[in-house]
């Protein structure tokens, strides 16, 4: 390679690189071997352009950026002035040219400073710590940065003392940025774990989880702070996630968690550290996803043998606070990993303890070993300790004159009788006394909600009433009496307002129950049959449950915003919840007079995100379903503005799995073909990654809703040029359009004919391939004869085009007995074809004509006069 060579060849690569200054004299040295070239010439003008243009911005981003740490560093300037500045720097450090300028002015330091200072204006800081997230989030490089000159534990430390949600989630998303740039995990963008990314950066990790882990536990941090921290464990310590529960095991970080385990808001003594109602939520869902990590009898075991000296050295303590730290740490255990808690429950002494510490005369020990009883009591048979003495001693707690005590003996009371679940031949317990719990529920419901005691209403009373009522609406009577007691329904939905997580499980479980949107075990009649000959008891659905029953609730729930409800607690990290919460929107969407309410309360774009993040399976395809619904029988692009009706489209297609049912393929489909007549960029992203053959194997399916929903979407994406390419490669696609367009129902034979029309107009090739079907007369003929004007209409149109694209195709159809049903299509006298579609039929003729396949009569004399052959008369 010659030297000239060598030289453009570095010179291009540099440009491309934007390294624009090793580019430019790159070319000034190719100008001195040819001063002349003009290609040269060229390329000096446009880097210089390029290099001018660069200096001009990073000139104006440098005063900016001058202005703004000038500002921000003089104590004594105008407030308003220093807010704004912190402000302004958010967007410049959006830039490249912002971020480096920031760090060459030591704009970390500046930083630093500020955000340590508690008498700095907290606005200030607000700006700051966005400038932290914003900084982070922008590349790799800029994470690695802030990691190695701020680190983690500073974040973490301004976080601990502040209260206020707007810069805690800030501070949140600083320290998940990090995160999800070392590891490649992200759950918003819906991203799996990059392994090797991750090993690469295994040390930061590391840092950034035992930092989280070593301040769960602090004294002196907030409430809020705390939860914030226990959020990013939730989303981060999951198997699928960064898998971290072996080295926290490993690392014996198990007791700071069960220390915050055992915290109760109501009770405080003076080594209590501050909680909130969620925080026993949030420890409960970590430490399930840390056992989740467990993948071995020896790490289970490793788990089990932290957690047993945590609960001993506590039990072993004199004084009652231990024994009630512990107690509670065994709910959350009960609420997380089950299996660990029934671990401790099995251990010699302490269903006796919990019995004991219920039947004592002091507030704290009932409310504790109450709730210790609820957990414990999945089953009625899971403890004959629990279930033998455990209902004697819920009644007598029942008739306590404290609140707090009697909802949760009432809980523990309605989840007992609950055991049958909505097996209308298994009672536990008599349904009048299933409705006087009910009632009781309702009560305390309704004194939680008047308590003048803000701390605990809540979390504490109206959060169990709900959890009672939650077991009892198992019952069909239970759900009835609820949707008929509208103020108790409303103050269970106002309560789901609140967005307490606390509350999420009496909440969405009653929701779920009240529409029958639990799972259902589909039940073969032969096996009823079977299972009756055998003498084996057969569950029976109350005549309550009966779907003009559950259609009207659903109604109710609507019309009283449970949507808003369901949107408020949907900031849940529990997988588990969050498939709930789908299936409680896609029951509601079921009903097309319901959508509206779903969108006009935020539901869609929460929607979204059940179908795209931290979600079961099954929850993810009743997001995706619903929304499919949504898009149905509401216009795409006022539901779906924006990017929204892009990210759609990856959810509503996961519905055309094959393991997906019937009526889910169906609604995929027939969402897809609304999202697909909005725009060429929505036609793409849909037929993009191999989506168009998910579409196109239901065209062959002997249901008919199924093909005729394919053969519609289909219709609407065959202008795509990929698609049109895909019909005229060497297969059978347009034959098999040609037969569906005779196919018996009506709209899947439009549809067809319709395709073929857009196809044909496009595609000289696709007109010659539907002469290769066997009987093309035949099908062409019925469409352009048909009493039904939409199909006649799109059949005169595939002819025209066919007579328009070449001779051949245009010899065939006048050869045909097509050309006399043209011909009569025409005439004055046919009053039943409408007048477009005469005028098509003319149209088709005159090309005829144009072809000279055939003449006009009154050119037929002088044909035959001159002695020319005589072509089809018209």
């Amino acid at each position: 390679m010659s030297d000239k060579e060598s030289l453009w060849q570095r010179c291009r690569q540099m440009e491309a690189q934007e390294n624009l200054g090793e580019s430019f004299k790159c070319a000034l040295y190719l100008q001195r071997m040819d001063p002349n070239d003009k290609e040269v010439i060229e390329t000096l003008r446009r880097l210089n352009e390029k290099i001018q243009k660069l200096s001009q911005e990073a000139n104006s981003t440098e005063n900016r950026m001058k202005k703004t740490i000038q500002y921000l560093k003089d104590e004594t300037e105008d407030d308003d002035k220093r807010i704004g500045a912190a402000n302004n720097l958010i967007a410049l450090v959006r830039e490249n040219s912002g971020r480096k300028l920031f760090i060459e002015q030591k704009g970390f330091d500046l930083l630093v400073s500020l955000l340590k200072n508690p008498k700095v204006l907290y606005d200030i800081r607000m700006g700051l710590v966005r400038v932290l997230a914003q900084i982070i989030g922008s590349s790799m490089e800029s994470a690695q940065l802030v990691y190695s000159s701020i680190g983690i534990d500073f974040i973490i430390e301004i976080m601990s003392r502040e209260k206020n949600d707007e810069f805690l989630i800030s501070s949140q998303s600083a320290i998940q940025g990090m995160l999800t740039h070392f590891s490649g995990f992200s759950a918003k963008e819906n991203q799996k774990i990059d392994k090797e990314k991750a090993k690469k950066y295994e040390q930061h990790i590391d840092t950034i989880m035992a930092s989280l882990f070593q301040r769960i536990n602090q004294r002196m941090m907030s409430a809020k702070c705390r939860d914030c921290l226990f959020e990013l464990l939730m989303v981060n310590v999951d198997p699928e996630a960064i898998d971290w529960g072996k080295k926290l095991i490993k690392g014996n970080g198990l007791s700071k968690l069960l220390e915050v385990a055992s915290e109760l808001v109501e009770v405080r003594y003076e080594s209590s550290m501050p909680i909130t109602a969620d925080t026993r939520t949030h420890v409960a869902l970590v430490l399930e996803k840390i056992y989740n990590c467990m993948d071995c009898d020896k790490s289970r075991e490793e788990f089990r043998t932290q957690m047993m000296q945590f609960m001993n050295d506590h039990l072993r303590g004199p004084n009652i606070e231990s024994k009630v730290r512990a107690t509670a740490a065994i709910t959350a255990l009960l609420n997380g990993p089950i299996d660990a808690g029934n671990h401790c429950l099995t251990q010699v002494g302490i269903v006796e303890m919990m019995l004991a510490m219920a039947n004592s005369d002091d507030v704290v020990q009932q409310c504790v070993a109450a709730e210790a009883l609820i957990a414990a009591t999945v089953k009625k048979d899971k403890s004959e300790t629990i279930a033998r003495e455990g209902m004697g001693i819920l009644k007598a707690l029942f008739r306590s004159n404290n609140p707090k005590i009697k909802v949760r003996a009432l809980v523990g009371l309605c989840k007992l009788g609950s055991v049958g679940g909505t097996d209308a031949s298994t009672r536990v317990i008599s349904d009048e006394s299933t409705m006087e719990l009910y009632k009781a529920c309702c009560d305390l419901l309704e004194i939680g909600g008047k308590s003048p005691d803000h701390q605990n209403k809540p979390e504490d009373i109206r959060k169990w009433a709900a959890e009672g009522i939650a077991y009892l609406s198992l019952n069909a009577d239970v759900k009835e009496a609820l949707c008929k007691d509208l103020k108790s329904l409303e103050q269970l939905i106002e309560l789901g307002k609140s967005g307490e997580l606390s509350c999420l499980f009496g909440v969405v479980t009653t929701f779920v129950n009240i529409t029958n949107s639990y799972e259902k075990q589909e039940i073969i009649p032969e096996m009823i049959e079977l299972a009756k000959f055998a003498k084996q008891h057969v569950p029976e659905e109350h005549v309550l449950d009966a779907k003009q029953y559950v259609d009207a609730r659903c109604k109710i729930l609507a019309e009283h915003h449970v949507t808003s409800a369901l949107v408020a607690l949907s900031k849940t990290q529990a997988k588990t919840s969050r498939e709930m919460i789908c299936r409680v929107f896609n029951a509601i969407c079921e009903h097309v007079n319901l959508r509206g309410y779903v969108v006009q309360e935020g539901g869609v774009r929460v929607l979204i995100r059940l179908a795209l993040e931290n979600n079961m399976l099954t929850g993810k395809r009743l997001a995706a379903q619903a929304i499919a619904r949504i898009a149905i029988t509401n216009d795409p692009s006022l539901v779906f503005p924006g990017q929204r009706a892009l990210e759609v489209v990856g959810p509503i297609m996961e519905l055309l799995h094959p393991e997906c049912s019937a009526l889910q393929n169906f609604e995929s489909l027939m969402a897809l073909t609304n999202l697909a007549q909005m725009s060429v960029q929505l036609r793409n992203r849909i037929i993009k990654d191999g989506g168009y053959s998910s579409i196109e194997q239901f065209i062959y399916e002997d249901h008919q809703m199924l093909k005729r929903s394919s053969t519609q979407c289909i219709a609407n994406l065959i202008l795509a040029d990929s698609i049109v390419k895909l019909f005229e490669g060497d297969n059978d696609r347009v034959k098999y359009f040609v037969i569906l367009c005779g196919d018996d129902d009506l709209d899947t034979a439009s549809a067809a004919a319709g395709a073929l029309a857009m196809l044909t107009s496009i595609s000289k090739k696709s007109c010659q391939k539907i002469l290769d079907a066997k009987e093309w007369q035949q099908y062409l003929m019925q469409l352009i004869s048909s009493k039904y004007p939409e199909l006649q209409h799109r059949g005169v149109v595939i002819v025209h085009n066919m007579i328009s694209s070449n001779g051949n195709c245009a010899r065939k159809i006048i050869e045909s007995p097509i050309l006399e049903i043209l011909m009569a299509i025409t005439q004055p006298g046919i009053i039943e074809t409408n007048d477009t579609v005469k005028e098509i039929a003319k149209a088709s003729l005159k090309r005829a004509e144009q072809l000279k396949l055939i003449k006009h009569i009154e050119n037929l004399n002088l044909q035959q006069e001159t002695g020319d052959d005589v072509e089809r008369e018209l």
